[in-house]
């Protein structure tokens, strides 16, 4: 009995493994993988994986949309040099503020990646990549090396846009649409970690819409971030920043920005910014040299229980409208504080994020269709225009633009109180400054400049009209906030 009790359990064993045996092999046994189908019009999405299969194997074979895309990525390097002005209180007190001050300067070397948009050379990379540098050299996947310069950047979205020349069309990256991007759906990194050029991983889409709060912290100054990034478990590690996140299909979905972790290598999340929102920025700042950027003039929240049960709302669904700002683009349209927008257009809104990303994909003057729930409960769609900053909704042209803009900085008068404090008579202050040739020789926001070729600065338009004229090497005087004079030297 005994040995027929054995007998009949490893019976009942066997019979167990074969089941999901023959099962595995009837699987095997199709040479197509089968997944949800996303129709866009003209195309199917990279959700659907047909054909991705390798000699009957049932494996992604992921080599088409490698060999597609690793041409079009390009390896980043660039030059650093930092200034500092090392004070001599002995001199300044006989012979007043800089007397007597040394410059020193500090020479460092950066890395990441870049992506071909288009024939004519335009390359898309992180901001974070290039915002310090004072020479930029790209290198392409076949060796051949270009000095590229700065169309523009924006540290709102990290993103940047750069420029090579050559007599030869580059091969630029098809783009895709990341609003069709599905959550497990396969993409691939395309980069150059650890300077390691043209190196391809793969992972899946692990959520999208994230908000990390990374922009407002690296940036260290006052900006508005836009964080709305697609997560996906691809390897992404230091080198990567700038680098091509794309779809089966061998399309652009994202640029490579940041990895979650401890230590500074990937340890399992990584994020992108979808290319629909890098498609705006880029052509902005390849049309203007700036973005232009629409607000809707207001501050909000994400919806959590908390705001739920105090402003007694039926679900978790839209984005809370803490508050309207007065004479902004939702005040003008009747939102009121306590509004939830449901959707932009036809597209839900369920966080912050969500609601950010799709305002930045859009342009002072664009008229906006929202759908709002009311704090009555009832549902109102509002034609919204949006408005830049200054509240106003027509375009900035390119001669308006370069009134006030020059090799990356804007500028602003001083007051009256601040000639006073400094003992000038003239100069004007850097407002903003971005990565561009006044940053690579050392100056900051705050900056002012007094004399541009030993030739008093008076106002605005003097100044960025001389700088954006010349061709030869500039002369500029400058004052730090606390008045110490120096001579900065910059070869255009």
């Amino acid at each position: 009995m005994k040995y027929l009790s054995l007998i009949k359990i490893l019976g009942i064993g066997f019979l167990g493994g074969s089941i999901p045996l023959a099962a595995f092999i009837m699987y095997n046994s199709s040479n197509t993988l089968l997944s949800d189908q996303v129709i866009d019009g003209n195309r199917t999405t990279g959700a659907q994986f047909v054909g991705l299969t390798a000699n009957g194997t049932g494996n992604l074979d992921f080599t088409t949309a490698s060999e597609s895309t690793i041409n079009s990525v390009v390896h980043v390097t660039t030059k650093v040099v930092r200034t500092t002005f090392q004070r001599d209180p002995f001199q300044e007190f006989f012979y007043g503020p800089g007397a007597g001050g040394k410059e020193y300067k500090q020479f460092g070397a950066g890395a990441g990646s870049g992506v071909i948009i288009s024939s004519e050379g335009y390359i898309v990379t992180n901001n974070h990549v290039i915002e310090e540098a004072s020479e930029i050299e790209v290198i392409l996947n076949d060796h051949s090396k270009y000095t590229a310069k700065i169309i523009g950047s924006d540290p709102a979205t990290d993103i940047a846009v750069l420029k090579i020349d050559s007599d030869q069309p580059f091969q630029a990256i098809p783009l895709g649409n990341s609003d069709l991007l599905k959550i497990g759906e396969w993409v691939l990194a395309v980069g150059n970690p650890f300077n390691l050029t043209s190196t391809v991983t793969a992972g899946i889409v692990s959520a999208k819409a994230r908000n990390i709060n990374l922009l407002s912290d690296r940036s260290g100054k006052e900006i508005v971030p836009i964080e709305s990034f697609i997560q996906t478990d691809a390897a992404v590690n230091p080198g990567n920043s700038g680098g091509a996140l794309v779809n089966t299909n061998g399309e652009l979905v994202g640029i490579n920005t940041a990895i979650a972790s401890q230590t500074g290598s990937y340890s399992g999340y990584s994020f992108a910014i979808p290319v629909n929102l890098v498609q705006k920025v880029m052509r902005d700042l390849i049309d203007y040299g700036i973005v232009q950027r629409g607000y809707l003039g207001v501050q909000i929240s994400d919806i959590n229980q908390e705001i739920k049960v105090s402003n007694a709302l039926p679900n978790l669904k839209g984005v809370f409208l803490a508050k309207v700002i007065e004479d902004g683009s939702a005040d003008k349209a009747g939102l009121k504080d306590g509004d939830v927008i449901l959707k932009i257009g036809n597209k839900e809104v369920n966080s912050s994020a969500e609601l950010q990303e799709e305002i930045g994909k859009r342009r002072p003057g664009d008229k906006v269709m929202l759908t709002v729930r009311k704090k009555d409960g009832s549902e109102e769609t509002k034609e919204l225009v949006l408005r830049n900053k200054e509240g106003e909704t027509t375009l900035l042209t390119k001669e308006e633009i370069s009134k006030n803009f020059a090799l990356g900085a804007t500028f602003i008068e001083l007051t009256d109180k601040e000639k006073k404090a400094l003992n000038i008579s003239y100069g004007v202050k850097i407002k903003t400054l971005q990565p561009g040739k006044l940053k690579s020789i050392g100056l900051v926001e705050g900056t002012i400049i007094t004399k541009i070729n030993n030739d008093p600065v008076e106002n605005i338009s003097e100044l960025t009209s001389k700088l954006n004229s010349v061709n030869r090497g500039v002369l500029l005087e400058v004052l730090s906030e606390s008045g110490i004079k120096e001579y900065k030297g910059l070869g255009l």
